[in-house]
C-alpha cells in the first residue's frame, strides 16, 4: 500500500536559490529554501501554519534568546523524530488529521477537499459555472496531505454536522516576515514559546484518540475545549484541529475519493486563541477576525497591526515585538473571505509593521486609521446618495452607464 509520513519523507515543495525541490519539515532550516511552492495560495498559506505548528510541537523557543538563535536542520530532524508515529498519511493505524476508526459510505470526488470546489448540489444543478468540477481528479498524496490541512485548519461551514475550524469558517491569518531572507526566518519568527510534545504525549494530537463527536444531545452540542487556556503556551490542537470526520480513499497511490460523516470536533472560538489570528472584542468575548473580499490596506490596520480597544492583534506579532526588539518586520494578511460555506475571495497582503514608542503614539496610530476609515465611509455613502443610489435611468446615474 502507497504510505506518506509527514515528518520523514520529502513531500514539501519549494522554491530554493538553486530552483525547485521536495524537502522534509525538517529542511526548511538549510540555507536557500525560499518559500514553499504549492500550486495554490491557499496551499502556501496553510503550509506555513502547518510548519509553524510542527515546530511548536518539537522545538518551540523557551525564551527571547532561543527566539535570536534558532536551531539548525540537524537539530530541528532530531527534534521531530518523535512525532513521526502521529504523522502517517495512511495504513491502518491513526491517520493524520482523519478519523480514527474506518468509516463507511460512499466516497466523495477528491477535489471537494479544496474550499472553493463546486458542491454536490451545485453541481448536480449545473449551477458550478466559474469555479467548473473537474479542475482535480486524483491527487497525489503530498498534494492530498496538504488540502487536507487546509480544509481542517480553515473549514467553513459545510451543512448539518460538519463543523467548522477552531477559528470558524475561513480565518484571517496573519504571519510576521523578518527581515531576513528565506523560509525558515519566517517560520521562526511565528513559532509560540513551549515545551516539545513528547513521544508518549502524542495522543495530544486529535487524531490519536478516539474522536470526540459532537452530535447534540437534546439541545446541547458537546464542545471540545483547550487544555492549556495560556495565550503565550497555546494547546497544541490550536494548530492540529480535526473539525471534519474524514478518511483518505486511495488507488494506486493516489487519493481519488474520500469520506465524510458528520459531528466531528465543535471548537468554541471565544475559546481557543490561535496565536497566528487577530481577534476583536464581543462583550466578554475574544472573536477570531475573518477577512473581507477585495484588499487589505491601512484602514483595515485597527485590531490586526495595531492594537485598539476593540481588537487585540496577533499573539505571534506580539511576541516578536517582545522577544526582538531591534528586529523589523512586516505582516502577511492572507485568507478566504467567506460568506457561510460560499468562498467570496482569497486574500494575500503583506503591510509594514511600526514600532512605536509609546501608548500615546499607538491611541494616535489608532485615532488616525478610524479617522481614515470614517471619511472613506460618508464618502463611499455620499457618491452613492449622489448617484441616485441604484437608480441608472435618471440622475448622476444614467451618465455613469
Amino acid at each position: 500500500m502507497a504510505k506518506l509520513n509527514l515528518i520523514t519523507d520529502a513531500w514539501i515543495p519549494v522554491r530554493c536559490r538553486s530552483g525547485r525541490t521536495m524537502i522534509r519539515p525538517d529542511q526548511i532550516a538549510h540555507p536557500g529554501v525560499l518559500r514553499p511552492d504549492w500550486p495554490r495560495p491557499d496551499l502556501n498559506l496553510a503550509c506555513l501554519e502547518l510548519l509553524v505548528g510542527l515546530v511548536y510541537l518539537a522545538h518551540p523557543p523557551q525564551g527571547s534568546d532561543d527566539r535570536k538563535t534558532p536551531p539548525d536542520a540537524a537539530a530541528l530532524r532530531q527534534a521531530m523524530e518523535p512525532l513521526a508515529p502521529a504523522f502517517e498519511l495512511l495504513g491502518d493505524g491513526p491517520r493524520f488529521l482523519q478519523d480514527f476508526e474506518p468509516l463507511e459510505g460512499s466516497g466523495i470526488p477528491a477535489e471537494r477537499l479544496f474550499i472553493d470546489s463546486a458542491g454536490a448540489s451545485t453541481a448536480k444543478k449545473n449551477q458550478d459555472l466559474t469555479i467548473r468540477r473537474g479542475r482535480y481528479g486524483a491527487l497525489p498524496l503530498p498534494l492530498a496531505a496538504m488540502a487536507l490541512y487546509t480544509l481542517q485548519a480553515f473549514a467553513p461551514s459545510g451543512g448539518a454536522g460538519n463543523r467548522t475550524s477552531v477559528r470558524g469558517g475561513g480565518p484571517m491569518v496573519c504571519l510576521v516576515r523578518p527581515d531576513d531572507d528565506g523560509l525558515w526566518p519566517l517560520v521562526w519568527a511565528n513559532v509560540p514559546r513551549g515545551q516539545p510534545l513528547g513521544a508518549s504525549e502524542l495522543d495530544a494530537l486529535p487524531w490519536m484518540r478516539p474522536t470526540k463527536l459532537s452530535k447534540p444531545v437534546g439541545k446541547q452540542v458537546l464542545e471540545s475545549f483547550p487544555e492549556s487556556d495560556s495565550p503565550s503556551r497555546p494547546d497544541p490542537e490550536v494548530f492540529f484541529g480535526q473539525p471534519r470526520r474524514l478518511r483518505l480513499l486511495v488507488r494506486d497511490g493516489l487519493v481519488l475519493e474520500f469520506v465524510q460523516k458528520p459531528y466531528g470536533a465543535s471548537y468554541p472560538t471565544s475559546r481557543w486563541r490561535h496565536p497566528l489570528t487577530p481577534y476583536y472584542v464581543q462583550g466578554t468575548d475574544f472573536l477570531p477576525r475573518h477577512p473581507k473580499p477585495g484588499s487589505f490596506g491601512y484602514q483595515h490596520w485597527r485590531g490586526v497591526v495595531l492594537q485598539s480597544e476593540s481588537g487585540r492583534r496577533p499573539l505571534a506579532l506580539e511576541q516578536y515585538l517582545r522577544d526582538v526588539e531591534s528586529g523589523q518586520c512586516s505582516l502577511i494578511v492572507a485568507g478566504w473571505a467567506m460568506e457561510n460555506m460560499k468562498p467570496l475571495d482569497f486574500i494575500w497582503s503583506e503591510q509594514p509593521v511600526f514600532r512605536l514608542s509609546s501608548r500615546d503614539d499607538e491611541e494616535r496610530a489608532v485615532d488616525a486609521v478610524e479617522a481614515a476609515e470614517q471619511a472613506g465611509f460618508t464618502l463611499a455613502r455620499q457618491v452613492k446618495t449622489g448617484a441616485g443610489e441604484d437608480n441608472i435611468r435618471s440622475g448622476a446615474g444614467a451618465k455613469a452607464r
